[in-house]
């Protein structure tokens, strides 16, 4: 381990990451695009945004026929006096 380990500090890694980091890769992750690509990822995030919207919906639904299931419950049963 690096004599400059701290666990208390857990971003220690990703600070020395960046530090060492070549100017020229100011942005290692995110390589320059065409506009044609970043359309192209757009569409795809897009898409992928509709399906979590969808999925979205369904997890409410749920929720929401479990509360009624759960009220449904809750009027059936007997009260004690």
């Amino acid at each position: 381990m690096s004599a400059d380990f701290n666990p208390a500090d857990p971003f220690a890694m990703f600070r020395q990451f960046w530090q060492n980091a070549a100017p020229s890769s100011a942005q290692p992750f995110m390589p320059p695009l065409t506009e044609e690509e970043i359309d192209r990822k757009m569409a795809e995030l897009r898409v992928v945004e509709g399906w979590l919207t969808m999925n979205l919906g369904m997890l409410a639904m749920q929720i929401k026929a479990l509360e009624m299931q759960k009220a449904g419950l809750a009027a059936m049963k007997p009260k004690d006096h």
